[in-house]
C-alpha cells in the first residue's frame, strides 16, 4: 500500500497563497490595461477593436472596460472592495466571451473564463487576512 503524505499543514499558508493569487491577477490586469489608459492612440485602437466586434458605443465601452479592469487590478492587489471588484471582473470578462472570445473557441476563451472564475471566487471568498480591507 502506498502511503500518501498528509498535506493538511499547507492550510496555514492559505492567506499567503490567496495574496499571491490576488497579486498575480491584479498585476496582470494593471499591466494589460495600462497602455490603453496612458495612451489615447491605444484607447482608440481598443475602441476600433470593440466596434469591429459589434459593440455599441465603442468609444464609451473601451474606456469603461479598460478602467474597470485597471481598477479591479488595483483592488485585487490592495485587497480593497474585493467582492465588488470580483463581480465587476467576472462581468467584464463574461461580456468578452459572449462578444469576442466565444466565437474563437475554447482555447481563446480560456483566459477570460479563468478571470470569470477568479472574479466569482474572490467575490464569494473575500480578500483573506492579508489585505487592506478584510471582508
Amino acid at each position: 500500500m502506498v502511503r500518501v503524505p498528509n498535506l493538511k499543514k499547507l492550510g496555514k499558508f492559505e492567506n499567503m497563497f490567496l495574496l499571491g493569487f490576488r497579486l498575480l491577477v491584479g498585476i496582470f490586469l494593471i499591466y494589460g490595461t495600462w497602455d490603453n489608459i496612458s495612451s489615447a492612440a491605444r484607447m482608440a485602437e481598443f475602441a476600433a477593436f470593440l466596434k469591429s466586434n459589434g459593440f455599441i458605443f465603442p468609444n464609451v465601452m473601451a474606456p469603461l472596460s479598460a478602467w474597470a479592469q485597471f481598477l479591479c487590478g488595483v483592488a485585487f492587489c490592495a485587497g480593497v472592495l474585493i467582492r465588488w471588484a470580483g463581480l465587476v471582473c467576472a462581468f467584464n470578462f463574461l461580456v468578452a466571451i459572449v462578444m469576442v472570445d466565444g466565437a474563437a473557441g475554447i482555447r481563446a476563451s480560456f483566459p477570460s473564463a479563468m478571470l470569470i472564475a477568479f472574479g466569482l471566487y474572490i467575490a464569494a471568498r473575500g480578500a483573506g487576512s492579508l489585505a487592506l480591507q478584510r471582508s
